[in-house]
């Protein structure tokens, strides 16, 4: 279906990749992955037609349809959120609008002839079932029917953006391009939209950092590295092993060639000035010759170097949480919809604190309330002694607000005495190079976003971190120096992550915010769920449970 030849894209003096070919067929699913900077999401800008490759061609049907993921919420604030989703099939909805048009100005002239075609559009494209398909494809990614009515500006930012999913997988497209889809959506949004995937007749390419969802969703897995562009069959899991072995093998290869030379050149050297010898010395020299030793390119993953500490101990108390209640407006309804009810805990000095719960239940917002981002309807949040706050938002805007502001500038705010050498050498340390520098902030990636946020984020050394969602942008290679580095950390965390190897690897002690209160366990997340047995980041235990939720409220009804 999508045919790509010797293609090459270079900036600068870098090579992203070279002479890449590859043949993406209908009926698969494509994952794209690779380190941050590697040009994955390049790839797919150069696949979607929204920027060039330096040589090489791609060829795919004339008339097939593109669905493409628009991160470009604002032009759709004040139009109705189902009319936003059925808005991806363009035909179809020229062609509804276009018939309503008619109806209204029938009294005046009404086409007959055009009407006739435009029903024939619909009915071809069964636009009487449209508006059905757009409110299931908002259910299924957690867009409650309550506000399908409302404009999109009611909705949060990753709501937008949920909405926006939800228009490209209602395109009806040929081809979907998707570029970390599963960044802004919880586990059971992450969980419906491998069902689509995997029910998808059409050929589907993805940019994730999420390794369960491509395990769960992907037939292939595209790999960008070493300036190459690779397809491996097979899943993730999979692709990690053949990777590792087929290095190791060429490695072993180009080993076993030096060697074979070494070998020659010391039977030369040792034998050539001998003349009873001399003839096998000028064959091995020949043979010595003939063998081509190719050098490795180097892989472009790359560990950054996150380093975290507390510049003095805090208080033995660190936070105190007390009844604190937490209401927001529903869109739908205009009632009011209790999200935190009651909570009250303490944190202590050095504990890694998981905070964790249902999807909905106010995680986020309570820490919002604790970092004073957010107003509590009641209850009180009182910080200890020598505790100084590094916070990291799920979303990056609201602290990196500036989008015009240079790198350097938005990491050198966080340490202002610090002199020129210093910024450099801590950009430097999470994978900023000396032209990055100069890069406006608007135009980083997520996965660079996070890095220069956890760089400003220990330049003031703080006490305590409060970090929603951390790993959501970072490659594999960030997620594991960000779990080295917090490891390490000698002051207090406490996060909400929906990663359950990260939590796995930090926890030393678990909340659960639930609707009858909070659970508080002093231990790891497998021994909370040793005791508990609710494990809200397994995506199989999250779905069945929200079924059993739904088959239980419907026989209430």
């Amino acid at each position: 279906m999508i045919t790509v030849t010797d293609l090459s894209k270079t900036f600068g003096t870098r090579d992203l990749f070279r002479d890449c070919s590859l043949q993406l067929d209908a009926g698969k699913r494509y994952g794209i992955v690779g380190a941050n900077g590697s040009g994955k999401s390049t790839l797919l800008r150069i696949l979607t037609g929204d920027e060039t490759a330096s040589t090489g061609t791609i060829t795919m049907p004339r008339n097939a349809r593109v669905g493409v993921l628009s991160q470009d919420h604002f032009a759709y604030e004040q139009t109705r959120i189902l009319d936003v989703v059925m808005m991806g099939n363009k035909v179809l909805w020229d062609a509804m609008v276009e018939k309503e048009a008619l109806l209204e100005n029938a009294g005046e002239h009404f086409d007959a002839d055009r009407y006739s075609q435009l029903e024939d559009i619909v009915l071809a494209h069964d636009g009487y079932g449209l508006p059905a398909r757009a409110g299931e494809i908002l259910e299924g990614l957690g867009v409650p029917t309550s506000v399908h009515e409302q404009p999109l500006a009611v909705l949060s930012g990753g709501f937008k953006l949920r909405v926006l999913l939800g228009q490209t997988l209602a395109s009806d497209p040929d081809i979907l391009f998707l570029d970390e889809p599963t960044n802004h959506l919880d586990i059971l949004a992450i969980a419906w939209l491998e069902q689509f995937l995997l029910s998808f007749s059409g050929c589907a390419v993805v940019v994730s950092h999420d390794h369960r969802f491509l395990d769960a969703a992907c037939t292939h897995i595209i790999d960008v590295d070493y300036e190459r562009v690779i397809v491996y069959p097979g899943n993730y899991s999979r692709f990690v092993v053949r990777k590792e072995e087929e290095r190791a093998r060429a490695e072993t290869e180009i080993a076993a060639r030096e060697k074979e030379i070494a070998d020659h050149k010391a039977f030369i050297d040792r034998f050539k000035a001998k003349a009873s010898k001399a003839r096998q010395a000028n064959s091995r020299q020949k043979r010595m010759e003939r063998i081509e030793l190719t050098e490795l390119p180097r892989s472009s993953r790359r560990h950054p170097h996150f380093l975290f500490k507390a510049r003095r101990p805090s208080g033995r108390e660190v936070v105190a949480v007390e009844g604190l209640w937490k209401s927001f407006p529903d869109p739908g309804t205009g009632d009011d919809k209790v999200v935190l009810a009651d909570v009250t805990f303490k944190v202590h000095r050095g504990e890694r604190v998981a905070l964790i719960g249902r999807n909905g239940i106010g995680k986020s917002t309570l820490l919002k309330i604790m970092m004073d981002q957010l107003a509590a309807d009641d209850g009180d949040v009182r910080w200890g002694h020598e505790t100084d706050v590094g916070y990291f938002p799920q979303d990056h805007h609201e602290v990196l607000v500036d989008t015009e502001q240079a790198v350097s500038s938005a990491l050198w705010d966080a340490c202002p005495t610090e002199g020129l050498g210093q910024i450099m050498a801590r950009l430097a340390a999470v994978l900023f190079t000396r032209d990055d520098a100069d890069k406006k902030v608007g135009v980083l990636s997520g996965g660079e976003a996070a890095r220069l946020m956890f760089a400003r984020i220990s330049a003031p050394e703080p006490t305590v971190m409060v970090l929603d969602e951390p790993t959501n942008h970072l490659d594999l290679e960030g997620i594991e120096a960000l779990s080295h580095a917090l490891k390490q950390y000698d002051g207090t965390l406490v996060f909400v992550s929906h990663d359950r190897w990260f939590v796995d690897q930090l926890a030393t002690r678990v909340i659960e915010l639930t609707d009858e209160g909070v659970v508080d366990y002093p231990g790891s997340y497998q021994e909370f769920l040793a005791r508990h047995h609710t494990d809200h980041l397994d995506a199989a235990e999250v779905v069945a449970r929200d079924r059993d939720q739904r088959r239980k409220q419907r026989k209430r009804k």
